[in-house]
């Protein structure tokens, strides 16, 4: 079974087709879903892509958090769905409170563009299916320092290096809700698919997404 789902494409998203491609090789029928429409077709996930949503000009990813396409992801993954969001979509999920915490400007002030090893950590729903193991992936983000909030994640992707690169608290790259149907996360798997861009980890980082989504 291939499994459908939508990128929800933000003015100023950029690697919207990036993902697609990604997402197809991975096993994925991937489709568009503009910011404005306010239903989802009958799909098995919603990724939100990496970008500068409305150019970032408040907080990164603080304007997309009202587009007219949100409640209904809401709606989506509180019966169930999955939504995963790729740095500016990380950002558009914290800023809507789906996760916990923040992320704020890099410690060093700069934007940081390199490629990076991360390990699943603290269990959660999704070990069985991406592992333990270590994936190189880039990163490529000028706020992407992540501080907790009141309440700590349940799981999380963590830098390896440490201290992390951007400063984040724990060293963490990512987070997700306790039922596995929330995911963020600052590196770019879709980055990393296609022996071209000089690495494949992130084909089987999203191989291993396809699996949890399968197995649910």
């Amino acid at each position: 079974m291939r499994l459908r789902a939508g990128i929800v494409v933000f003015p100023g998203s950029n690697c919207d087709r990036d993902l697609y491609y990604a997402l197809e090789r991975a096993g994925f029928i991937p489709r568009y879903i503009w910011h404005a429409e306010t239903t989802l077709p009958s799909l098995e996930a919603v990724f939100l892509p990496g970008g500068f949503s409305y150019g970032d000009y408040l907080r990164a990813g603080a304007i997309a958090r009202f587009a007219r396409i949100m409640p209904a992801i809401e709606a989506f993954w509180r019966k169930g769905g999955f939504v995963m969001g790729i740095c500016n979509g990380f950002q558009i999920l914290l800023e809507a409170g789906w996760l916990p915490g923040a992320l704020r400007k890099n410690a060093n002030g700069r934007f940081i563009c390199r490629t990076i090893s991360v390990t699943l950590r603290g269990g959660g729903p999704l070990e069985s299916y991406i592992g333990q193991r270590s994936y190189r992936l880039p990163i490529a983000h000028a706020e992407g320092r992540y501080v907790p909030g009141e309440t700590l994640p349940a799981w999380s992707l963590g830098y390896e290096l440490a201290p992390a690169p951007n400063g984040s608290y724990a060293c963490i790259a990512g987070i997700g809700n306790p039922e596995g149907t929330v995911f963020g996360l600052m590196p770019h798997p879709e980055r990393a698919c296609d022996p071209y861009q000089g690495l494949v980890d992130g084909l089987d980082f999203l191989r291993g997404i396809a699996r949890y989504l399968k197995s649910r």
